[in-house]
């Protein structure tokens, strides 16, 4: 099969990086079947979709009709079975935890066609130990997407000992035809990208926790004096902070010390500071999703 060939793409949880990977599969021309376990998720992520294509439409970078057949694509559904029909690629985007992955990939491997692709969007866990809930762990490969989906350009595409080539390179042409770069890394800890990005953000926690300067220095030093687009606190708020304190949880087990959480991480995820989606991480949010 060529990433051409896949007409019906099934994407398995429809929240920040749910929905946003039916946002570009749906405007690269697949039908989406949008499936969450949670009652009206997956409208709401629909919605969401909406509401970013609108915005595209807005600033002039998408067409009014196409929005409106990119969102005709786009099919909400409550269940795993119905989503999973006729599908020729299943893309899991559910929250970091292995055992909820893999009964979902168990359940997926009874109600999706055999030929289908089979991609979880983990950002850290085990690809192989996810692939072994599946009949045929060789159809499964990691598509690590960055938020937000519809503008990063980044894929990693993870392969595990058992990966079949074939299923590799039609991931890495699936994300070139999502109009995204791809990488391909091995199925080891944090990937490339989880574990090179980690590290910064936590060593830039611990500056602020010891006083050395505020999130919005470190996080300017590092736009101007390294380059890069957004700093690591700033990041950190838009990942989320409950999910980066559970990927360094991850890695201190599966790597060392070195990813050890600050105590500033963990206060502020225990006081449900999250990041924008929560309103306040390190940086104070509105509403709207404005940096305050």
């Amino acid at each position: 099969m060529t990433a051409d060939a896949i007409r019906t793409i099934t994407v398995i949880g429809a929240g920040t990086m749910g929905h946003g990977i039916a946002h570009v599969a749906a405007v690269t021309g697949a039908r989406v079947h949008l499936y969450d376990a949670l009652a009206g998720a997956a409208a709401a992520g629909v919605a969401k979709v909406g509401k970013n294509l609108a915005k595209g439409v807005e600033l002039g970078k998408v067409s009014a009709a196409d929005r409106d057949a990119a969102l005709a694509r786009i099919v909400a559904h409550d269940d795993l079975t119905a989503a999973c029909d006729g599908t020729d690629c299943v893309i899991e985007a559910v929250p970091e935890k292995l055992e909820l992955k893999r009964e979902i990939f168990a359940a997926v491997d009874k109600a999706a066609p055999a030929h289908a692709l089979l991609a979880t969007n983990t950002s850290s866990l085990p690809v192989a130990q996810i692939a072994a809930s599946v009949a045929n762990p060789a159809r499964m490969v990691g598509m690590h997407f960055f938020n937000p989906v519809h503008v990063m350009k980044l894929v990693e595409v993870v392969r595990h000992a058992g990966s079949d080539p074939a299923q590799v390179a039609l991931a890495v042409a699936l994300s070139e035809r999502f109009g995204k770069t791809p990488i391909v890394v091995a199925d080891s800890p944090g990937f490339a990208s989880s574990r090179l990005g980690l590290v910064i953000g936590l060593e830039a926690m611990r500056m602020v926790e010891q006083g050395v300067a505020s999130a919005a220095d470190i996080d300017t030093a590092m736009k101007l004096g390294y380059g890069h687009p957004m700093g690591p606190l700033e990041l950190t708020d838009l990942v989320g902070l409950d999910v980066r304190l559970g990927i360094a949880e991850y890695l201190t087990g599966a790597i060392g010390a070195g990813f050890t959480p600050p105590q500033i991480l963990r206060d502020k995820v225990a006081a449900g500071k999250l990041g924008k989606k929560s309103g306040e991480g390190f940086y104070q949010w509105s509403a709207d999703g404005k940096r305050l």
